[in-house]
């Protein structure tokens, strides 16, 4: 196999129209935290779908690009992404962003969705206006996730950089097992069965850990109110899903498939913010495509794997493609 064809894009972000002022000011601000992209960030649906023809993504399950805004902003972007699966329906679908600070509003939001944004699942940042994930005020939002069997997209948040190396290189990756890892000692994925929790790169550092949290985390001095077993472990940890974006190397592969079943890992670009590229997207399918972890069946069935989570987004795209023909 030396091309994809049909694969769909699980991390992929959209960012609604924008003034040329605006993007230079993010760039700027962009470059002062050492991430050194060459130009402003523009994204457009049209320069979007140009991008995934030339890859061979069939479809995009979007995510909002913004982080702690108000809930008016987060509200519109929500809005902006249904409205671009409602234009092309075949090639997007929308992950909506949940204001995590606010159970109220986040449960206002999750039922708005079902008279106006009709998401196919929901991105959750780790943190959002410095309230973490495993907040116990959440409770009633996480309760009604579970009783509709939603599909999470778990995206870390974004943190000021501790070195020069700008902060996607590390901090994202342990911003993300850090919340999990709180999740698990709090028994959020035994509390929550009907929950899938999908990690954004990879699961972070969380698959090159999973074994010493499987050696030593049930030890005596742990702090583990519930009482983990390392078996309690390994099993909570193989209930997630995990993306390839941006982390389609083998050695990231390698990890992750020690921690999930190889059948928990989909397909993810990363696609629509300023640190992703064609380029860069197109050098991790290619690590994906020559992987000596992963068969190659094994990769054509993660690139098509996310529309068995989203069955919606699935039938909107056969739709498409059959009123196509």
């Amino acid at each position: 196999m030396d091309k994809v064809n049909g694969w769909v894009d699980i991390h992929a972000h959209f960012t609604p129209p924008t003034t040329e002022e605006a993007r230079e000011a993010q760039w700027r601000q962009l470059r002062d935290a050492h991430l050194l992209t060459p130009e402003p960030h523009h994204w457009e649906p049209e320069t979007t779908l140009a991008t995934m023809d030339r890859l061979g993504i069939a479809t995009q399950m979007l995510s909002p690009a913004l982080l702690d805004a108000p809930l008016p902003q987060l509200r519109a972007w929500n809005d902006y992404g249904a409205q671009l699966v409602a234009d092309h329906p075949g090639r997007f679908g929308l992950l909506a962003c949940l204001p995590t600070d606010d159970p109220d509003a986040a449960l206002a939001e999750i039922a708005r969705g079902d008279t106006e944004t009709h998401p196919d699942g929901y991105l959750l940042f780790t943190r959002w206006a410095g309230i973490p994930l495993g907040d116990p005020r959440l409770t009633p939002m996480w309760e009604e996730l579970d009783r509709r069997s939603a599909v999470l997209f778990v995206h870390p948040s974004a943190v000021a950089p501790v070195f020069r190396q700008t902060s996607v290189l590390v901090e994202f990756p342990f911003e993300t097992t850090r919340t999990v890892v709180d999740l698990l000692y709090t028994g959020f994925f035994r509390r929550y069965p009907r929950l899938t929790v999908v990690l954004a790169h990879c699961g972070g550092a969380l698959p090159a850990l999973s074994g010493r949290l499987g050696l030593l985390g049930a030890e005596e001095y742990v702090y583990n109110p519930l009482g983990l077993t390392a078996d309690d472990i390994r099993t909570d940890l193989a209930k997630l899903y995990l993306d390839t974006a941006a982390s389609g190397t083998d050695a990231n592969l390698a990890a992750a498939v020690t921690m999930v079943p190889r059948d928990h890992i989909v397909y993810g670009a990363d696609a629509g913010v300023p640190c992703s590229n064609e380029t860069n997207m197109k050098r991790n399918i290619d690590a994906l495509l020559n992987s000596h972890v992963l068969a190659p069946q094994e990769v054509e069935e993660l690139g098509h794997r996310a529309f068995n989570l989203f069955p919606a987004a699935a039938q909107r795209h056969r739709d498409a493609t059959a009123a196509a023909a």
